[in-house]
């Protein structure tokens, strides 16, 4: 069933307003009816199949085990981008590479995760979670080998095609895991702890040449090689079943018995049939809403509504890598260098202290976010990373002895503020500005000019460095960060405390188009009448009035 979103209907004569016009609050009051007649269902349950809301709170130890492991698929992703940075330069020099052919090498790591992100959902989806952390370790053990034996450039090349396409495979399945088998109150915490283990893992790139002396001529094969250690353990952790499939896919392929078997290891028992009750009443949903809005309403025809979300959810995706973040973690040796900070041992210092920066301020930021909303934490981010480049930019040129301090701290406060906003608040916030009959078609169009951008950014930074000079370069970043920031400001509501439905009357409302709410309330009408319907089977329902 597709529908077609007409943009001629007119939802309010006042579309800078944020409330709700007449027509518009009708529907939202439509959202709220079936909400309460929802709750009102859920209330008439027997006692046998009642779920006490203290038991839902519970934390299990296996449930803190399966997220770990799946946070060190993360930590591997980190140890790719921090160890790059500190081989890179001696790749160059090993190789005799110009700076475009390295500018190549560390930039096509996110053309390959384009594919990787492509495949991804089909792996996903048809074979499940667990195998999908096999392929992209697989992906790398293969990929890192190739690397750290090659000799030439282009066999070098080709080992990065392959760690990059684990990487498109493997960055997604982490928090998508973590959130499939974390408690509802507990799964922003542990879903961050995907962010988290990227950042772990960029310290222990970063601390490589700790480990590797850098002054012996194939140190650098040996750092890459080091990246295998971490996938062989995922390997081990999967097969060995430490970490066992998402009991959410195992619904999704009608295997319940097993699922219920992991569930029980998450929740408490007497728990256990309400929550595998909710999960198929979710998967069902999100089989509708899929089918609910076709790719032509989002990529050809767009209603004003979708066309202001798209834009919105887009532009944030580009705006989290065109302020620099890939690009400047990847050539932070040549930034540190180029300030005049010769000692190999003050460099590897100053790597891990800024590595260990931004891993302390992505919990800060997992938990500032829901507290003190999304746009205050993206503005403070923004504003912040432009002031922190403006430090880098008056420092890195100079050759005052306060220079080098300066540099230091101010690439430290540029992690840290990203890490605050952008760094755990991109994604999150692309997800909460797409109406739910839209939301995962839009999700895969997002994250397409998301590597896009990474991509340029890598791929051009020390050709556009050295073209305008180091000062001038991080003074436009700081710029970026301004005019995103405006961008923002002008363009993203507050996605805070709001349902999808709500984000579906705020767009209708400023764009006067109320197709997008025809098509919610149909897929919410739907619902609900799948629901009713099931409790009715239970012979549960005792006139709940949810059509009513």
């Amino acid at each position: 069933m597709t529908a077609e979103l007409s943009s001629s209907t007119t939802v309010s004569s006042s579309p800078r307003t944020s409330r709700p016009s007449s027509t518009t609050g009708r529907r939202y009051q439509t959202y709220q009816h079936c909400s309460s007649n929802e709750d009102s269902a859920a209330a008439n349950v027997s006692e046998e199949g009642s779920t006490s809301k203290s038991g839902l709170n519970v934390v299990t130890r296996h449930t803190y085990i399966y997220a770990l492991c799946a946070a060190l698929n993360s930590v591997n992703l980190g140890y790719d981008l921090g160890v790059s940075t500190n081989a890179g330069p001696l790749i160059q020099d090993d190789f005799g590479l110009s700076d475009y052919q390295l500018e190549l090498f560390l930039g096509s790591l996110n053309f390959w995760s384009i594919t990787g992100a492509l495949l991804s959902p089909a792996i996903t989806d048809r074979y499940g979670r667990t195998r999908t952390f096999l392929v992209a370790a697989v992906q790398f053990c293969i990929g890192v080998t190739i690397m750290s034996t090659a000799k030439s450039f282009w066999v070098l090349m080709l080992g990065r095609m392959i760690v990059g396409i684990g990487v498109g495979v493997g960055e997604a399945i982490d928090p998508m895991y973590i959130a499939e088998v974390a408690p509802t109150h507990i799964r922003g915490e542990l879903v961050s702890w995907a962010e988290a283990g990227v950042a772990l893992g960029v310290v222990l790139g970063f601390s490589s040449s700790f480990v590797f002396d850098i002054d012996q001529e194939n140190a650098w094969r040996f750092m890459l090689a080091a990246g295998a250690a971490m996938p062989m353990v995922m390997m081990f952790l999967i097969l060995y079943r430490v970490m066992p499939e998402s009991p959410r896919w195992l619904l999704s392929q009608d295997r319940e018995v097993e699922a219920r078997t992991i569930f029980e290891t998450i929740y408490p028992e007497e728990t256990v049939d309400a929550v595998v009750q909710e999960v198929q009443e979710s998967l069902a949903l999100e089989r509708e809403a899929n089918s609910a809005v076709g790719w032509k309403a989002i990529l050809w025809m767009p209603s004003p509504a979708i066309r202001r979300m798209l834009t919105v959810g887009v532009g944030m995706a580009i705006i989290q890598q065109a302020v620099g973040i890939d690009s400047i973690m990847f050539y932070l040796m040549f930034v540190i260098q180029e300030a005049g900070i010769k000692r190999q041992s003050l460099q590897t210092f100053a790597l891990v202290l800024l590595g260990t920066v931004k891993l302390i301020f992505v919990f800060v930021g997992a938990k500032c976010f829901d507290h003190y909303g999304r746009r205050p934490l993206l503005f403070t981010s923004l504003l912040g990373c432009a002031g922190s480049l403006v430090l880098v930019s008056a420092a890195i040129d100079s050759q005052a002895s306060w220079s080098k301090f300066v540099l230091i701290g101010g690439l430290a406060a540029y992690l840290a503020f990203f890490s605050v906003g952008l760094g755990p608040g991109n994604w999150v916030v692309v997800s909460e500005v797409f109406a739910l009959s839209i939301r995962a078609k839009a999700m895969s169009v997002a994250v397409f000019p998301n590597r896009v951008t990474a991509t340029i950014m890598a791929s051009t930074f020390l050709t556009v460095a050295k073209a305008l000079t180091w000062p001038v370069f991080f003074l436009v970043l700081a710029g970026v960060c301004l005019a995103s920031l405006l961008f923002l400001y002008l363009y993203l509501p507050e996605t805070a405390g709001r349902s999808l439905e709500e984000m579906a009357v705020y767009f209708a409302e400023i764009t006067g188009d109320r197709s997008i709410l025809d098509v919610e309330e149909k897929l919410h009408y739907e619902r609900h009448k799948v629901q009713e319907m099931q409790l009715i089977e239970e012979g549960t329902v005792r006139n709940t009035g949810v059509l009513s």
